[in-house]
């Protein structure tokens, strides 16, 4: 393992705060110390949950890593859940495993029915659990939404209805293959207790199987299992019921659910109340999640910054209102510990499943608990590695936090000191050149980070100027503290030439000098047309121009989208903001084609049209001139001519090597190294990871 650090001979040692960011190294934590007077005491109050006593009030909820080696858990998870107990996760849901051939849903699913799976997790729950965690398996079966693809058998629901994954329908299920199912629900929970875990989670909301059983709308069935409230509850009713024969008392059951205003026939907060009480009065399991959303609307399931934080507390609170014995969990959007705070001390619910914001800081409570809330990397609501890779069937990530899913290679997240502390100078203060300057301080090496530009971000700060999207200012925000803390010398206002670099005193230099508009108008879908007719007309101008203001646009505004991401779509919704008519021409056969995939796109387009703004797909702009733009339609090569103000190009970037060809030239034996858009123009999460890789490697 690389930082001399081997994660399965069992855990490193850890920081003050278990956090890789700040502190010198002490004892591994257990029982978090916290600091007298914390400014979020309720966040971090013990409480029980059956035969265990949770160290504060905060979950690592249940989601799918999909880092399964074979089916089997292997390093990688063991590396990336190990860092959230360390970070001192109270209670840790481990994603979900299938219970029956007909519940996988993703390649990385673990192996169903297999005792294979138990030596890899019980080697996760040991290390977990050492370092103070409470261990559940979260167990799911999503119904008719499966996936024929992995799982290549026909997807069983109560009552055949479509599956909202795909086209597929799917097979109505017989009684004997209902007891099928149940029966694979207790299996997976006496196998989980043989994995050292200390209880399961029932997999209840976005529809899936168990939801479909609840509702009326999905189960049509006329038998037992069906028509009545008590016949529709007998399905969770078993299996909570037989799994709690199977392992004992001293064995924690939990549920989730969820709430989806989006359709009439979805969940409801009073229907999903009466499911609580049921199973509530019955004592059937300990504890009840609700997060919101659904196949119906899946946008809400994992919200991006669209939406607003804390969505899923005001239906915890109405759990928490009829549950007389289950603890309540909140969870959707609580990203910050205000939210979470605020959710507890008010009675909302008792505990806090953060997630996402966790995958951005493991170490999140910790340093709550240490009192450095500010020293919290924070969750930007993206969801480009998290779902977005998910969504793609790949282990997940994060993109202000390039370790998740790393652990196991890097050590954790955090950092070993160099052996040998050097001067190192970062030229170019955006998300790379930040990312490497803080690494290599955290690692002790003497850094000076030199800007061009007044304020530190470079492109990314841009980004977080479009509507809805200052969360990234918020992490801006935190890289100018992190710096500050680590004593590294950022100059501002001061552009360097290859001469001024090649005199500079260090050992190392990196550049993270970004990208420039590339001017040419190109567009993929017209690849013999290297240049644009028009293009070097006064009225045409890029991204860049736009959000720094510097762009004099008339009324009408056309905006070519030759990215599918959030360089043409937010800046649509700013021109729209301020009032301008924005029509979007894209060669892709939907308008934010590359957000499909974090669940941002719907929801951006909602609010693009709402504002006015309308759009033209699969087609490209031929032209621009004193009419207007020429489009070429894709799929019959008809022509139009669309009238506009200004032109406002969502194009990719070229890579601003002037300072890399320089020192080429004038310093040719100089240690440098290029990361970021200076090496090739992409998104944020590769100039972090790379800015990451470059302060690791000093």
């Amino acid at each position: 393992m690389k930082n001399g650090s081997n994660l399965q001979d069992g855990p490193a040692p850890a920081a003050d705060y278990a956090g890789q960011d700040a502190r010198p190294t002490g004892p591994q934590i257990a029982v978090l110390p916290m600091l007298k007077n914390a400014p979020y005491p309720k966040l971090l109050e013990p409480l029980t949950l059956r035969h265990k006593t949770l160290r504060n009030r905060v979950t690592f909820g249940a989601h799918t890593a999909n880092m399964s080696e074979e089916g089997l858990p292997g390093a990688r998870h063991l590396g990336y859940y190990l860092e959230r107990a360390r970070g001192g996760a109270a209670m840790i849901v481990v994603e979900p495993m299938p219970v029956h051939a007909t519940a996988r849903l993703t390649r990385g699913n673990f192996r169903h029915g297999d005792d294979a799976v138990i030596d890899g997790f019980r080697r996760i729950t040991e290390a977990c659990k050492a370092e103070g965690a409470v261990m559940i398996h979260q167990l799911y079966h999503v119904g008719q939404h499966g996936d024929y693809d992995l799982s290549f058998t026909a997807n069983w629901s109560p009552s055949g209805l479509p599956s909202y994954h795909d086209g597929d329908g799917s097979h109505r299920m017989t009684e004997a293959q209902i007891e099928e199912v149940i029966a694979g629900f207790v299996q997976a929970a006496v196998r989980a207790q043989a994995s050292g875990f200390d209880g399961v989670e029932l997999f209840g909301p976005y529809n899936s199987l168990i939801e479909q059983f609840w509702l009326p709308w999905s189960n049509r069935r006329d038998d037992r299992w069906g028509g009545s409230f008590a016949n529709r509850m007998r399905f969770s009713t078993e299996i909570a019921s037989r799994i709690r024969k199977a392992v004992g008392e001293d064995f924690i059951i939990g549920l989730a659910g969820s709430v989806d205003l989006s359709v009439k026939v979805g969940m409801t907060t009073e229907l999903l109340q009466e499911i609580a009480v049921w199973h509530d009065e019955r004592a059937l399991v300990d504890y009840i999640t609700c997060g919101t959303g659904s196949y119906f609307d899946h946008s809400a399931i994992m919200p991006t910054f669209l939406l607003g934080d804390k969505l899923g507390a005001p239906y915890a609170e109405a759990l928490k209102a009829v549950c007389k014995h289950m603890r309540v969990q909140a969870e959707s959007h609580l990203r910050t510990p205000e939210n979470a705070h605020e959710v507890i001390s008010s009675g909302q619910a008792d505990l806090v499943s953060i997630v996402r914001g966790q995958i951005a800081d493991p170490h999140w409570v910790a340093k709550v608990a240490a009192g450095a809330a500010d020293d919290v990397r924070g969750c930007i609501s993206c969801n480009q590695m998290c779902w977005g890779r998910r969504s793609r069937d790949y282990w997940i990530s994060c993109l202000v936090n390039p370790s998740a899913g790393r652990e196991w290679e890097w050590g954790g997240d955090r950092f070993a000191p160099a052996a040998l502390p050097q001067r190192v100078l970062v030229v170019g203060g955006g998300p790379a050149g930040l990312e490497a300057a803080r690494v290599a301080a955290e690692r002790g090496h003497t850094v000076t980070l030199a800007e061009a530009a007044p304020q530190l971000g470079g492109q990314f700060r841009l980004a977080g100027l479009q509507p809805r999207r200052g969360q990234i200012l918020d992490l801006i925000g935190w890289y100018e503290r992190q710096l500050a803390r680590l004593g590294v010398s950022v100059l501002l206002n001061t552009p360097l030439e290859a001469e001024e670099v090649a005199a500079f005193p260090a050992d190392r230099v990196i550049l993270a000098t970004g990208s420039q508009p590339a001017g040419s108008g190109f567009q993929r879908a017209l690849p013999e047309q290297d240049r644009l007719p028009g293009v070097d007309r006064p009225d045409v101008w890029s991204v860049e121009d736009v959000m720094t203001r510097s762009a004099r646009l008339g009324r009408r505004v056309l905006l070519v989208d030759d990215t599918g991401d959030w360089r043409a779509m937010g800046t649509a919704l700013e021109l729209a903001d301020r009032g301008h008519e924005v029509t979007v021409v894209t060669a892709f056969p939907v308008l934010g084609q590359f957000l499909r995939r974090t669940e941002g796109d719907m929801r951006a387009r909602a609010r693009l049209r709402k504002a006015g703004g309308r759009w033209i797909t699969e087609a490209a702009v031929l032209s621009w001139g004193e009419a207007g733009a020429r489009l070429r339609h894709l799929l019959d090569g008809a022509e139009e001519t669309v009238a506009a103000d200004a032109l406002v190009l969502a194009t990719t970037n070229v890579a601003d090597t002037t300072l890399a060809d320089g020192m080429e030239c004038v310093a040719p034996g100089r240690d440098v190294t290029v990361i970021g858009d200076a090496l090739a123009p992409r998104l944020a999460v590769a100039a972090i990871l790379e800015g990451r890789v470059a302060g690791q490697s000093i």
